[in-house]
């Protein structure tokens, strides 16, 4: 029950909600699971706003915010009161339900997905045996509101805009699910917390067999990394709000909160996203060597490290590379993408059937092996997605 895992949290011996009314217990433990989420990762997007934006203008030899606040740091309170005091323009010819709820449809489904996320050894909201199931299906309703916003506008640009969003969105869903398939094939379970007690045991020098430590792993968690940031809608995947064109993709018709609550809810489907990343690939709340002094440290702050660096990374990729065009990016999906997660889980099975092998060198060579393959599939769908492009000749005027 839920109110049992908290209660393991905050006394694992004596049990916080234990001394209390057992009716109450089920109240309190669900108060208890949903404050932190509600607090935590709203005021983790105003931060990460900051730093996005004071990193992007570093990266591009410029301050970024530094009036409001010490250093700037308020600026995303005075951000959103802005927010809250414009005014809620509504076209006449919208269809004004639908045009209201769009934004909650989006945040809704990624708070969801937070509770089945484990931030820590004893501290997963709802752990329940389909939790990767139960996480890809609540993300799966980020399309409709989309679809909802263009429709619901009455605007072509903004169904134009959905609708191209939309088909990025269904197009590197598949690789992100196909991604994370590996894992739940040699873990042979959906139970996030499992999961994460799979890469608990050590190899070599007493590091922790996180899977990103095998080729399956490896090339798994990049592939995943960039479905996650197409599904995110981040730079050069952020064809679906278009900041630097003049029409805005679905969100050209909206203003005030509501405008706000899409760009909450898609930092929050970062953050969620980033952290399943996380928890199938990087050991979870895991330090990196089963050192006994790393041990000491709490497991939900080795957790918040790791998902620290994978905000910087997105951060970074924001600002070094440009946006892809919607041919690039649908032909990067079906061509690459795809393809190289099937190869992945082939090689997936292969590296879990060939323990039995005897091979020489037995671990090592099965590691070349599988890397091998991988490494070529890369160089043959790689060339093929490169276009025929004619040689470049230059003409000067006379």
């Amino acid at each position: 029950m839920i109110w049992k895992a908290v209660s393991d949290q905050l006394d694992p011996k004596a049990g916080f909600l234990a001394t209390l009314n057992p009716d109450f217990q089920p109240w309190v433990s669900v108060l208890l699971s949903i404050t932190p989420i509600l607090v935590l990762f709203p005021l983790l997007f105003g931060i990460t706003t900051i730093l996005e934006r004071k990193g992007l203008g570093r990266m591009q030899n410029r301050l970024g915010p530094n009036r409001v606040g010490p250093f700037g740091f308020a600026q995303f309170v005075a951000d959103g009161l802005k927010m809250l005091t414009k005014e809620d323009i509504v076209p006449r010819a919208a269809d004004r339900i639908l045009h209201f709820i769009a934004p909650f449809v989006l945040l809704v489904p990624v708070l969801l997905a937070f509770s089945v996320l484990p931030y820590g050894r004893n501290m997963v909201p709802i752990d329940i045996d389909g939790g990767l199931l139960f996480f890809f299906a609540v993300g799966s309703a980020t399309e409709l509101s989309v679809f909802m916003a263009g429709w619901s506008s009455r605007n072509k640009y903004s169904l134009l805009g959905a609708m191209r969003g939309i088909a990025q969105m269904i197009s590197y869903e598949l690789p992100l699910v196909l991604s994370a398939l590996t894992v739940v094939m040699m873990v042979g379970s959906l139970r996030l917390t499992q999961i994460v007690d799979a890469q608990s045991a050590t190899l070599w020098g007493g590091l922790h067999a996180w899977h990103f430590f095998t080729p399956w792993g490896f090339a798994g968690f990049f592939l995943f990394l960039v479905a996650a940031t197409a599904e995110s809608n981040r730079t050069p995947f952020d064809i679906p709000e278009a900041e630097s064109e003049i029409i805005a993709g679905y969100l050209v018709e909206y203003s005030g909160f509501k405008y706000a609550l899409f760009f909450l809810g898609e930092y929050l489907g970062l953050f969620a996203v980033s952290a399943l990343g996380i928890t199938l690939f990087l050991g979870g709340w895991l330090p990196p060597f089963a050192f006994p002094f790393l041990g000491a440290v709490p497991s939900w702050l080795w957790f918040g490290l790791k998902l620290f660096a994978m905000i910087f990374f997105f951060i970074w990729i924001r600002g070094t590379l440009p946006r892809l065009r919607t041919d690039q990016l649908m032909a990067f999906a079906w061509k690459f993408m795809l393809p190289m997660t099937l190869i992945n889980i082939l090689i997936a099975g292969l590296w879990r059937f060939s323990r039995d092998w005897q091979l020489p060198a037995g671990a090592v060579a099965r590691w070349i092996i599988c890397a091998v393959l991988l490494l070529g599939a890369y160089y043959i769908f790689g060339r093929a997605l490169q276009p025929r492009l004619a040689k470049r000749t230059y003409r000067y005027a006379e």
